[in-house]
């Protein structure tokens, strides 16, 4: 397996390095008064040269996020709606599908605390799964990672892209389930 870890869980504004402590990959999201924001993914560009030491960022794409109507995917120039690239598949929005650049269906399953990435076919096989950070009370303390498995590496950066909308979205409803909890707790106290 590949790991890769986040410095922060917060996938819109991150840094993920590799098993040797490497950046392979950063994410910077600018925040408008207007409402949109955009995520930039930055990925580390080769460097030929041993004595050059200063990393240099290329960007690999943009998602600009939408509340209403559908966020944008951007990258190489194309830029494509997510709700055509990686439509949901389920009334609730906690499956989306994609079709990878090896021509094979996918599919991110937004668990409640996790994201899943699978082949979207009869055997379902597990290619990605996010692990998010412990604080080593009941187990050992680590960073959020996603543990990539082999099979897709040659699609690292589609399984990053869509790693940050699905796990962005994962949140975004976790946060939403946490508020009405709060809501509902506080009615309970007053009432």
């Amino acid at each position: 397996m590949i790991w890769l870890t986040l410095s922060t869980e917060h996938v819109r504004n991150t840094v993920i390095t590799n098993e040797r402590g490497q950046v392979v990959y950063k994410t910077d999201t600018t925040f408008s008064l207007l409402g949109a924001h955009t995520t930039t993914i930055q990925k580390i560009r080769s460097n030929d040269d041993q004595y050059h030491m200063h990393d240099q960022f290329d960007v690999l794409g943009e998602i600009e996020w939408h509340t209403f109507g559908s966020s944008k995917f951007r990258s190489g120039g194309t830029e494509v709606k997510t709700g055509k690239f990686i439509p949901k598949k389920c009334l609730r929005g906690r499956k989306r599908v994609f079709i990878g650049p090896d021509k094979r269906p996918y599919r991110w399953d937004l668990e409640s605390k996790v994201v899943i990435l699978s082949r979207d076919d009869g055997f379902r096989m597990e290619v990605a799964r996010f692990h998010r950070a412990t604080l080593g009370i009941t187990e050992r303390k680590r960073k959020a990672m996603l543990e990539v498995s082999p099979e897709v590496a040659h699609m690292m950066d589609t399984v990053i892209m869509t790693f940050i909308y699905v796990e962005k979205l994962r949140r975004d409803k976790e946060e939403i389930s946490r508020r009405i909890k709060s809501r509902r707790a506080w009615t309970l106290c007053f009432h």
